[in-house]
């Protein structure tokens, strides 16, 4: 049994920590004391996946949901393009993930088979690490406490397994679980995995599949033990419409999946078995339905063919309904998207306009227009907001 290493906050002891919340308390209402800090700048993240260098854009984010650009963060490694793909060269949801909290933000290097660890601060970063994805073609990243799990799509296709202590990130010994898959080393972007991703109670993690030769249209799901050790081998559960791609979890524990072959939602509960049982499908008529964000019980879908976007409820039971198949229309080529932790503005990239759409949420999940980004990289893959 690997023991369960506790999270700490970046650059302090447990006793530091301990130490600065006793100094605050005691020195409140003190003259010449000094004030709490004030809460972190909410920040944007944008991937560029540069395969001549990959890059992080920093945002900060204005009460309106409006941003501005603060700072350009190279992650020392390498974007990568999948086989075919244009606007979305990952072909992936979660290829940058925040993690502890916010402290740390992670990044993959699909052209160079890494991933990179930067300390956040507000819209500050600084590169702490880049090592090795243990795998081929790192594409997606899932975080749960202190565990993270990378996708790598390349060849047989690999979910590896890392764990944090402190602030510093290793791969765990033996914990790398092969998916199956005959793919290329830059894989299609039909053929790949779509997304790796924890159950809420993190005792989960499944990989979507989308058109590999040896697992098509599948949801894996492997088992994860208290101490964070895999299972040996995933449940195999078929979609229910083709082309499984990306998930979110909703507050009842129900998967929200994007089915990309026929633009369809479809969810599912995920049984204590790894076994998946359907509850229901609802397509919006839209063409390549593939990246999803999930707030308040609506799903929002990006529709990269169709360059828009769809809403779509979700009942308390998991059951989705079609609440408006063009509830915005986007620059060129929709594809990853992202909510701020306020439920408040959704984030849209256009991969092949190099743009990012800016949306308010309104009553019932309504979306209006807030602003557009122009002069984004074309193909540029990944977000995420604190």
């Amino acid at each position: 049994m690997r023991p369960v290493h506790l999270i700490r906050p970046l650059g302090l002891t447990a006793a530091a920590a301990g130490l600065g919340v006793a100094l605050t308390a005691g020195l409140t209402g003190v003259a010449g004391a000094t004030p709490t800090p004030p809460p972190p700048t909410p920040a944007l993240f944008v991937q560029t996946d540069a395969l001549s260098g990959n890059q992080i854009l920093a945002y900060q984010q204005a009460s309106d949901g409006t941003i501005s650009l603060a700072g350009t963060y190279a992650s020392g490694g390498l974007g990568g393009l999948e086989t075919g793909a244009v606007a979305d060269p990952l072909a992936s949801q979660g290829s940058l993930t925040l993690a502890l909290g916010g402290q740390v933000l992670l990044a993959v290097n699909a052209g160079s088979n890494s991933v990179s660890v930067f300390r956040v601060n507000g819209t500050q970063l600084t590169l702490a690490q880049t090592l090795s994805s243990e795998g081929q073609f790192p594409s997606s990243i899932a975080v749960h406490g202190s565990l993270v799990e990378v996708l790598d799509a390349g060849g047989p296709g690999k979910v590896a397994e890392f764990e944090f202590t402190g602030d510093h990130l290793a791969p765990v010994p033996g914990q790398v679980r092969t998916l199956g898959l005959d793919d290329t080393t830059v894989p299609g972007y039909l053929a790949s995995p779509g997304e790796v991703g924890f159950t809420p109670a993190g005792s989960q993690l499944v990989v979507t599949t989308k058109l590999s030769t040896h697992r098509t249209n599948d949801y894996l799901v492997f088992s994860v033990s208290p101490d964070g050790t895999i299972g040996a081998s995933p449940v195999i559960t078929p979609s229910a419409t083709a082309v499984p791609y990306s998930f979110e979890f909703d507050a009842a524990g129900h998967l929200v999946a994007t089915e990309a072959g026929t633009s369809t939602v479809s969810t599912y509960t995920v049984n204590a078995n790894g076994t998946l049982s359907h509850i229901g499908s609802i397509s919006d008529g839209e063409a390549g339905l593939c990246w999803i964000s999930l707030a308040n019980g609506v799903a929002y879908g990006s529709n990269s063919a169709s360059s828009t976007v769809s809403a779509f409820d979700i009942s308390g039971s998991g059951t989705p309904t079609l609440a408006d198949a063009t509830a915005a229309a986007t620059q060129a080529g929709t594809t990853d998207s992202v909510i701020d932790p306020s439920g408040s503005f959704l984030y849209v990239e256009n991969g092949a306009a190099g743009a990012l759409d800016v949306y308010k949420i309104g009553t019932g999940g309504a979306l209006a227009p807030v602003e557009t980004i122009w002069n984004l990289p074309v193909a540029s893959e990944g977000l995420a907001v604190s």
